[in-house]
């Protein structure tokens, strides 16, 4: 199996990379600097060095599935939605030869069940969070969009509140509302969202939608 990562050298990237080797994938970094991709993931990394926003259907033709792991700083954080609308042109699923699409998605989409409103509404009154709720707030429009997309075989996958590297623990897998893990905390870990990306790809049950990852 063939699995493209676009961020493979960030947070959540490299897990996934990490993960898609160890289980014998042939995992290719999809990165704009080849050099920085070889001092994360190491030498003997396969690399694409191409901007993400570059990449056609020639680029994405041959791979099973391309994990979209992009990050972004908060004032930049519209590309979140404008790459999704990019590489769901590149990979019509009337092509034969286009991947599945996979996003790592945000939590702010999530519904709380305590108060039947949509997490991003807690994560405004964070302190401190003007200066980066934007982030959240893009990636719920990414989702809003995914949502009306039938073109393309793609699946989302939203982390709980709290998203960090970590070692992995066995996924805990909802829909739509915050999860938590053993402790009370509503977390994810870089490691966690990995194994469960990798499932997906590996044992897809989840098409054209979202789904959510929780720590055990």
């Amino acid at each position: 199996m063939r699995i493209g990562i676009i961020g493979a050298t960030g947070k959540a990237g490299r897990d996934v990379y990490r993960e898609a080797v160890d289980r014998g994938a042939d995992a290719v970094a999809l990165v704009r600097d080849a050099a920085r991709a070889q001092e994360v993931l190491g030498a003997g990394v396969d690399v694409v060095e191409k901007d993400a926003f570059a990449l056609t259907a020639e680029d994405l033709a041959g791979f099973d599935a391309v994990v979209n792991a992009f990050g972004t700083a908060p004032d930049d954080a519209h590309l979140h939605l404008d790459l999704s609308r990019r590489l769901v042109e590149a990979a019509p699923s009337s092509a034969e030869d286009s991947p599945r699409l996979v996003f790592i998605l945000g939590a702010g989409s999530l519904t709380n069940p305590a108060t039947g409103e949509l997490a991003i509404e807690d994560i405004r009154k964070v302190p401190g969070s003007e200066h980066w709720i934007n982030i959240p707030a893009q990636q719920l429009k990414q989702l809003e969009y995914l949502r009306t997309v039938d073109s393309a075989d793609w699946v989302g996958v939203s982390p709980q509140m709290m998203f960090a590297p970590g070692e992995a623990t066995a996924p805990k897998l909802g829909r739509d509302e915050i999860m938590t893990a053993a402790d009370g905390e509503s977390r994810t870990s870089t490691g966690t969202m990995a194994v469960a990306i990798l499932d997906e790809v590996q044992s897809p049950a989840h098409r054209n939608t979202r789904f959510t990852v929780s720590d055990a």
